[in-house]
């Protein structure tokens, strides 16, 4: 396991604060509160554990496959199903989106090799990643990756907790299947626009892991 680059900055943050709250209350209270130092202790600890927790790169071995689309990050499957998309495609696609606890990893994965056709950041509200209404009205990043002639276009989208998307993709990049797609602070939730008639491999409420869950076979 290795710690993502986007969480050294929370994670020096987050000890520094560890730090300085313990040495301070036993310093001040150890000799007449040492309950309170030793609960504080504990309570900052698993807060730190945490932080360090969420920003983890397990090592796994990824599954490949030219007509697989593989999930593009950790979590539950919450929506398959038929939308319009209005967005890109402006036509039928079929919807596969998966929720993230803060509890999962939060790295996101490309769920297929090909060209990015289509790269957009797009401000928005921060409502529960559940919501239906999240998909269009949340902030979020889409990306479209292109394949023969097949699209898939990732949208990353913030939740309510959620207040950072980062996304290392440009329009005309080359990138493979399972290669870093980007990274989601904080819960949140990602969703796969597929074309119609795609074969879904997944359930509802089947728990899915980046890289290695094959969602649908094109």
């Amino acid at each position: 396991m290795t710690i993502h680059r986007e969480g050294y900055k929370s994670i020096a943050l987050a000890t520094l604060v560890f730090g300085v709250i313990n040495i301070a209350l036993f310093w001040f209270f150890s000799a007449s509160l040492l309950w309170i130092c030793i609960a504080a202790f504990i309570i900052t600890l698993v807060f730190l554990l945490f932080i360090v927790s969420f920003f983890r790169i397990p090592s796994r071995t990824l599954t490949l496959g030219d007509n697989l689309v593989v999930s593009p990050c950790d979590g539950k499957v919450v929506v398959i199903e038929e939308t319009v998309d209005v967005e890109y495609f402006n036509e039928k696609r079929l919807q596969v989106s998966i929720f993230m606890s803060p509890a999962n990893v939060h790295v996101n994965l490309n769920p297929l090799s090909g060209e990015v056709v289509y790269n957009q950041y797009h401000k928005g509200k921060y409502l529960v990643a559940w919501n239906p209404k999240s998909s269009t009205e949340n902030e979020r990043h889409s990306v479209v990756i292109k394949k023969d002639n097949v699209q898939v276009l990732v949208k990353q989208i913030a939740g309510a907790v959620a207040k950072r998307i980062v996304n290392y993709l440009h329009v005309g990049d080359k990138v493979q299947q399972g290669a870093e797609l980007g990274f989601i602070k904080f819960g949140s939730r990602v969703d796969l626009l597929l074309p119609p008639g795609t074969k879904i491999n997944v359930g509802l409420n089947e728990v899915v892991r980046g890289g290695v869950s094959v969602i649908a076979t094109l």
